[in-house]
């Protein structure tokens, strides 16, 4: 049986964090593969103003192009209404039923998870990764794990990794300000947005 993980998030823009944690993630998991995929309409962040979807995907899609155990999903993207997880695994469970799949998302989004649609359907539907994240103690994140395993009876996974102090809202910031970002993000990607005017 393969073993797929899933990257999801707004990659507002994609950076070298997220290529980081998705690294750790494959060598880690010993996944074969690492899909990631940007969201389209996310619930969590409705109130906020999100770079338009498809110039996000066509920026992760340029960023992984040549790695060969990362692809890149529009699936988010091209779904109508607002992007929930539990129906992202839904799809891909159909897609590719002899897959496990490996969800894999921040600290943050465990402090958050009670606030989710379908726990159940998701825990129920893979294999639940959680990353450490900058902000947030390690003994917070475990305590919060155990109480979640505790409630929903299943196994999350904690990959306890560097943290690189990389955001896409530092990132933004220091595009709008002129600044250099050369050391935060893929040499491609700094080529590309130097050239674009999305972030300025």
């Amino acid at each position: 049986m393969k073993k797929k993980g899933i990257f999801g998030g707004t990659f507002d823009p994609i950076h070298n964090g997220h290529l980081h944690v998705a690294y750790e993630a494959l060598y880690n998991l010993k996944l074969d593969e690492i899909i990631f995929i940007p969201s389209g309409n996310p619930p969590h962040k409705t109130n906020k103003i999100v770079t338009d979807a498809k110039i996000r995907y066509g920026l992760v899609k340029m960023v992984v192009k040549d790695e060969k155990k990362f692809k890149v999903s529009d699936y988010e993207i091209k779904k109508n209404g607002l992007s929930y997880t539990y129906e992202t695994l839904e799809f891909f469970n159909k897609l590719e039923p002899n897959t496990q799949w490996y969800f894999i998302t921040g600290a943050d989004c465990l402090m958050e998870i009670y606030t989710w649609k379908n726990i159940d359907a998701i825990f129920n539907s893979c294999k639940f990764v959680v990353f450490n994240r900058s902000g947030y103690k390690k003994e917070d994140i475990l305590k919060q794990k155990s109480e979640v395993e505790s409630k929903f009876d299943k196994e999350i996974i904690f990959l306890d990794i560097p943290i690189l102090e990389i955001s896409s809202t530092l990132i933004r910031s220091k595009i709008k300000e002129g600044k250099n970002i050369s050391y935060l993000v893929p040499k491609n990607l700094n080529e590309t947005l130097k050239k674009m005017n999305v972030y300025r």
